[in-house]
């Protein structure tokens, strides 16, 4: 008789890979424990992660916060990358940032045709992420809101030259 094999569900693909991302966020706990013990780095620290599923059916996980692994080590970046959405509807495309303790003076918001830059200084935080655009937009048909915490930015679709421009922020 033949034995069977058991096909991996998607279940199975999941445990798999939290059991693999919990055994690097252990390792990165120790590394960044030691290096805490020794001043080499200061608080606050942040760091997060969010998995979702693209539209291609493939996991992704995202990360955010100021602590970023460069190689084998655990760095602690001065500004924080804000957890982000990008939502693409039929004529424009919209992006959401959590960027709490800033003012909407303080948010600077750059346009390009295939992505946008978010530059923030809040009283106890930087603020700082690139996001790459799943289509071409018009910067010149940008316009930005900033309200408890929460930046939105819209950008029609379109194609334009890559000079970009910049965003008031209303």
């Amino acid at each position: 008789m033949p034995a069977f094999k058991r096909r991996k569900s998607i279940f199975d693909l999941f445990d798999e890979m939290f059991k693999q991302m919990f055994e690097e966020f252990e390792e990165l706990e120790k590394e960044f424990e030691e290096m805490a013990k020794r001043g080499a780095v200061r608080g606050p620290y942040v760091y997060g992660v969010r998995i979702t599923v693209g539209p291609d059916g493939v996991p992704r996980i995202e990360e955010f916060g100021n602590v970023k692994r460069i190689g084998e080590k655990p760095v602690v970046k001065e500004e924080m990358d804000p957890l982000v959405d990008v939502f693409e509807d039929e004529d424009e495309v919209v992006i959401v940032a959590e960027i709490p303790g800033a003012s909407k003076d303080d948010i600077h918001v750059k346009a390009l045709e295939n992505k946008v830059v978010i530059k923030a200084k809040g009283k106890e935080k930087r603020y700082y992420k690139e996001i790459e655009l799943p289509v071409k937009v018009d910067p010149g048909k940008a316009r930005a809101s900033y309200k408890n915490g929460v930046l939105e930015v819209r950008i029609k679709k379109a194609d334009v030259s890559d000079k970009g421009v910049e965003i008031k922020v209303e």
